[in-house]
């Protein structure tokens, strides 16, 4: 009789992930509840199956095991009941923590900082983002090659294995360092290049307001509302990674550049903001930033907070900004106007429907002017390129002259002044002025 053949199964193992975490009221943090239920987002939004999470109030994380002894030991029996095969922590382990749960669990083990860089490296899809995503990886598993390559550093000993040269370990060190020199020297090109475009943008005159918030706070889908552009948007965490700008006409015909940024997370690991710094550098050019918050979420307070950590980090904490409470379509009705703080610098919209859209490009326009010089010129007709130029940079009313076309409002410092000198006035007093120096 023949056999039959035998196929082998190459599909991955489902990773059933188990979140822990310590909850510690004192420190000011969000509430271990919340913290979890995030990670637990992030975990599906890497491909696992939560099958559930654990908790220990304490200070200070166990510098061994990160939980204390009794604690730890009881995930074996966890691990027993729920069968995971992969331990997920909300705080960054140290590598001698990570081997002694590995070790005690027989299970991989990741920590916060791991998970959210495999976000990001599953959701880069331009050269930008993937250098940006290689170099946090890189730089955050430096220390922790030590796991990695014991089997193969010096393991012997005894004759024969004394001499020059460097062990597996030292080898593999060197060699990623290389490798981060590399990545970022192609970054600083990255960046040169965004430098070029920044500079174009101001001969240009054109303003630039640049989106931040929270992940899944609809950034992107605002975006689309604000520009009726395409962009890709979805129901998850870090669903686009690399920085879009589109053009957005204000209602006063002004011509303004939008530029949707990486979303923010509470405990954002340190290597990733240094590695996006190249794109995060857009929000610190920008003339306006519009903070986009999920309204919906019970605990957008604590978003705003690690948004504002984000921001100080990179320097951006003070910039010009307005807040937009976004999915206020979700909110029961009375809960708009009770819920949430006013202020002339705060406006309830909604990206899915374009309620509030209006008011806030409204919005948009006033802080922008609130930036730029009031001028009341003559701009002569043959300086009609001039006048195009104004209309867009700026917020003008035009009457047409004898003279000229006279532009009166508001325009950035650089083309007012180029407006002003360019005044049939300003001509003569120019001439006036050279006489009676003779």
């Amino acid at each position: 009789m023949p056999t039959q053949p035998r196929f082998t199964d190459l599909t991955a193992p489902e990773e059933r992930a188990f979140l822990i975490g310590l909850d510690n009221p004192g420190d000011g943090r969000w509430p271990i509840e919340r913290s979890l239920a995030e990670l637990a987002a992030l975990a599906e939004t890497a491909g696992a199956v939560v099958v559930g999470s654990a908790s220990q109030r304490r200070k200070h994380p166990d510098p061994t095991s990160y939980f204390g002894k009794g604690r730890t030991l009881e995930l074996v029996d966890e691990r027993a009941a729920t069968g995971f095969n992969l331990l997920i922590v909300d705080d960054e382990l140290a590598p001698n923590q990570q081997r002694a749960l590995e070790k005690l669990l027989d299970c991989k083990v990741l920590d916060r900082s791991a998970l959210i860089i495999d976000i990001f490296a599953r959701h880069a899809t331009t050269r930008e983002g993937r250098l940006q995503v290689e170099l946090a990886a890189l730089e955050y598993h430096l220390p922790r090659l030590t796991r990695l390559w014991t089997h193969l550093s010096r393991t012997g000993g005894g004759i024969g294995t004394r001499g020059p040269g460097e062990s597996q370990l030292e080898t593999d060190r060197r060699l990623i360092r290389d490798k981060i020199r590399k990545v970022r020297a192609e970054l600083e090109d990255v960046k040169r290049q965004r430098a070029t475009a920044a500079r174009q943008r101001d001969r240009s005159e054109v303003a630039t307001v640049a989106l931040v918030g929270y992940t899944n706070a609809g950034k992107s889908t605002l975006l689309n509302r604000l520009a009726a552009a395409d962009l890709f948007v979805a129901d998850m965490l870090f669903a686009t990674l690399d920085p879009t700008s589109r053009r957005v006409t204000l209602p006063s015909g002004q011509r303004i550049v939008v530029t949707d940024t990486v979303g923010f997370i509470n405990k954002l690991p340190h290597a990733l903001v240094e590695a996006f710094r190249a794109t995060l550098e857009e929000v610190l050019r920008a003339d306006l930033l519009i903070e986009v918050v999920d309204a919906s979420d019970p605990d957008f307070v604590g978003q705003q907070q690690a948004v504002q950590v984000v921001l100080d980090e990179l320097g951006a904490g003070d910039k010009p900004r307005i807040v937009a409470f976004n999915k206020i379509d979700l909110l029961a009705p009375g809960l708009r106007a009770t819920s949430m703080p006013a202020g002339d610098r705060a406006v309830f919209v909604s990206s899915a429907t374009g309620e509030g859209i209006d008011p806030l490009l409204g919005r948009v326009g006033a802080l922008l002017r609130d930036q730029m010089v009031a001028v009341d010129a003559v701009v002569p007709w043959s300086r009609g390129e001039l006048v195009a130029r104004a209309k867009v940079a700026g917020d003008v009313a035009e009457r047409f002259t004898d003279d000229g076309v006279r532009l009166s409002g508001h325009l950035p410092t650089a083309i007012a002044a180029e407006v002003q000198r360019a005044a049939p006035d300003a001509g003569r007093a120019a001439a006036n002025g050279r006489r009676s120096r003779r």
